[in-house]
């Protein structure tokens, strides 16, 4: 892949790159030891590009996150199969997986990009705040110990979070089931 131009490299740097960190800790607790996370990482950032080359992404991150977990389970499960010695172990290749079918996985998909969509709408306490609750399972008094705040404003920050990401979800069509 050719050099990003420097306003592809100024957008990169904008939206795609702060969520590094996130996005690393978030492979390294899901898939610990299975993969190479530095690989995984630097494939998303060329297909998140590449991606922005045919065309202006609305969620860099949403995108970027969805890149990365595809790349995981691709890699995963190529490891799997090629892990098989014998036509003797082909029962344990679970190819007839009894998960949700395409249409649910392409909804659910759907779901979640509008979802992080609206959380990332929100302003930058708020969702720190409905981040750290909703995402980590922190308490309200851990956040406030945290982030240096009373109870009183991180409940007030959570309550102001739901309203604005169903108010969110009203105006760009059916979202997410209830936050709460």
């Amino acid at each position: 892949m050719p050099p990003p131009d420097p306003e592809s490299a100024r957008w990169f740097a904008e939206h795609v790159q702060p969520h590094e960190p996130m996005l690393r800790a978030w492979l390294k607790r899901r898939f610990a030891n299975q993969l190479d996370i530095d690989d995984l990482v630097q494939e998303a950032y060329v297909r998140v590009l590449r991606a922005r080359e045919g065309g202006k992404l609305s969620s860099p991150k949403a995108f970027l996150f969805a890149t990365a977990r595809n790349l995981a389970l691709d890699r995963l499960r190529r490891h799997e199969i090629s892990r098989t010695d014998s036509l003797g172990e082909i029962d344990k290749l679970h190819v007839l997986d009894e998960c949700a079918g395409v249409s649910e996985t392409v909804a659910r998909n759907q779901e979640l990009a509008l979802l992080t969509e609206a959380i990332q709408s929100l302003p930058a306490r708020c969702r720190q705040i409905l981040t750290l609750r909703k995402l980590y399972g922190l308490s309200q008094r851990e956040i406030a110990e945290r982030l240096g705040l009373s109870e009183s404003t991180v409940s007030n920050q959570i309550t102001i979070g739901i309203e604005k990401c169903t108010d969110f979800f009203a105006a760009h069509g059916d979202g997410p089931g209830s936050l709460r």
